[in-house]
Formats: C-alpha cells, sequence, structure tokens
C-alpha cells in the first residue's frame, strides 16, 4: 500500500490507466457487437478523456470514501491484509462504476436526452460484472506487483 501523498499518486495513475484501457475497450468491443483489432485503437481516443476523469474521482472521491468504508470495518494492525485489499477493491468498484458510467453516458452515449438515465442504468450494469473480474483479477494483482517492484527499485517500501 502506499506510504505518501506522492505513492499515492502514481499508484492511483496505475490503477485508473490499467482499469480505465480495459473498460473502454470492454465497452467499445460490447458496441461493435465483439473484440476486433480497431477497439484498441479507438480506444485511444477515449483514453485522454476518461483518465483524468477516473483519476480525480478515484483520487479526491472514491479512494477516501473506500477506504474510510474498510477502516470503520478493519483494523489496519490486526486485519489480514488481502482482506484490506479486496475491500478498497470492491469499494472503489462499487462506487467508480455508477460514476464512471455516467461519465461517459454523458461524454459518449448521447450525453443529455431524454434515455440518459436508462442508458446510464444499462452501462453501470454491464459494467459492474466486468469491472469487478478486472479489478480483483487482473488490475489489482498487476498494478500492486508493478508498484511493489517500482518501491523495492527506489528502495522504498510501497
Amino acid at each position: 500500500m502506499p506510504k505518501s501523498l506522492g505513492q499515492e499518486i502514481l499508484f492511483t495513475i496505475l490503477m485508473v490507466f490499467v482499469m480505465v484501457c480495459a473498460m473502454i475497450c470492454y465497452n467499445i468491443a460490447l458496441a461493435m457487437g465483439g473484440l476486433s483489432n480497431s477497439v484498441f485503437l479507438l480506444a485511444f481516443h477515449e483514453l485522454p478523456i476518461m483518465m483524468p476523469v477516473a483519476f480525480v474521482l478515484d483520487f479526491l472521491i472514491v479512494g477516501p470514501i473506500a477506504k474510510k468504508i474498510t477502516f470503520s470495518k478493519f483494523n489496519l494492525g490486526e486485519a489480514n491484509p488481502v482482506f484490506i485489499i479486496l475491500s478498497i477493491s470492491i469499494c472503489s468498484v462499487w462506487l467508480m462504476c455508477p460514476l464512471m458510467s455516467l461519465a461517459a453516458t454523458i461524454l459518449f452515449k448521447g450525453g443529455f436526452q431524454k434515455e440518459m438515465i436508462s442508458i446510464w442504468l444499462q452501462t453501470t450494469v454491464f459494467n459492474y460484472p466486468m469491472a469487478a473480474f478486472w479489478q480483483l483479477l487482473v488490475a489489482g494483482p498487476v498494478v500492486r506487483g508493478i508498484f511493489g517492484a517500482m518501491m523495492k527499485a527506489k528502495g522504498e517500501r510501497g
């Protein structure tokens, strides 16, 4: 886990990048009816827009709330670190998925229109399983591994 503000910023940037890339590709693939090589190229058009949105939401709102919920349930010194990691991850998905789905609905799916709420709800429902799967089984372990290796290379504890 990050130990300083700088580490927290770096960790959040890494996590946001891995999560946003995957979720953009997933949503484009859904819209196109399947995954193709063009999905990855199209994702680069949305990435510069969605990354800052995700960073601000995660760093300023969702991350602190997820940690507050987690540390209200688990004592950092006594709880198994796996439970703390899982709790923060699950709380993050629980809060970020509807927020990022709303941002995508506004920015890429017609914005403010009469069907906006329905589109946002459908997008959120479709995104939850992928976001949870990707966070718990891919992004979380990969980012924690990369972050840990970076901190070890710098001689810091992450």
